[in-house]
């Protein structure tokens, strides 16, 4: 049966790749219903089809049903990333779906987020791109050894584990680059008028917390961490977050919704 919210936010889909869980995503979507779908950016890694085209059937299965969405009356936003920043040129209504830099959500219980995809102040895609983009055909390569990994591991009767997100993890740079991140974007909503928090993506990190005295969401994404943020009706919002098998695993409340 359908779920229905009243908001949910998807980042970093990647389509395009062969770390796109795409067939997950497409569950997701076919099970849950919402009023307003944000797609918080990099849909589409234009990155990696520049490399080489990878696109199979389920990619454009998500596309088809996004679109869908918007027909049967959702309203889906799409605020480009850095990996689909080509859409950035046609900012716009086109059917069902609206192209927007960045938006201003209003909950259900009053509160204005700032929702944008977050590359705006990565000094590295802003500043260093090479080194971006050598950064992407690393984090690719690591996505890669996961399959021969877990291959093993299942042989061995052990439960799926990502290299890539371990090695994020626990390097120490990798940290401080996430802390940063936040802080950054929590100063951006800042300086907008009369804002209570803001909603991303870009760091492929789900997150629910409050930084000073703003709220921090991040829906994740949908290669490793296979996550969304929801909104229900009374203007709660959580994070979805779903394991390799086709249902939800858990879901991860917000630690402090309401603002004093």
């Amino acid at each position: 049966m359908s779920t229905h919210f009243r908001t949910g936010w998807i980042s970093d889909v990647h389509l395009g790749t062969r770390g796109s869980q795409a067939e997950l995503l497409l569950d997701f979507l076919k099970k849950h219903e919402f009023e307003t779908l944000y797609v918080v950016g990099d849909l589409i890694d234009v990155w990696s089809l520049r490399r080489g085209i990878y696109w199979p059937q389920a990619h454009n299965d998500v596309i088809q049903k996004l679109l869908r969405a918007g027909r049967k009356g959702t309203r889906v936003i799409y605020i480009p990333g850095n990996h689909d920043e080509f859409i950035s040129g046609f900012h716009g209504e086109y059917g069902a779906v609206t192209v927007q830099p960045k938006a201003i959500h209003t909950t259900a219980d009053g509160r204005r987020l700032l929702v944008i995809h977050g590359h705006e102040l990565d000094t590295v895609v802003q500043n260093s791109r090479w080194l971006a983009h050598l950064g992407d055909i690393g984090y690719t390569l690591l996505l890669r050894l996961n399959t021969p990994i877990n291959w093993i591991r299942k042989m061995m009767g052990l439960h799926f584990w990502s290299l890539s997100a371990a090695a994020k993890r626990s390097v120490k740079n990798a940290v401080n680059y996430i802390g940063a991140f936040e802080t950054a974007v929590v100063h951006l909503a800042q300086l907008e008028h009369d804002i209570q928090g803001v909603v991303c993506g870009h760091i492929h990190t789900p997150a629910i917390r409050k930084i000073g005295k703003l709220e921090y969401f991040n829906c994740g994404d949908w290669v490793e961490s296979l996550s969304a943020l929801v909104e229900e009706e009374d203007g709660q919002i959580r994070v979805l977050e779903f394991s390799r098998a086709p249902e939800p695993e858990h879901t991860r409340p917000a630690l402090a919704l309401a603002v004093d």
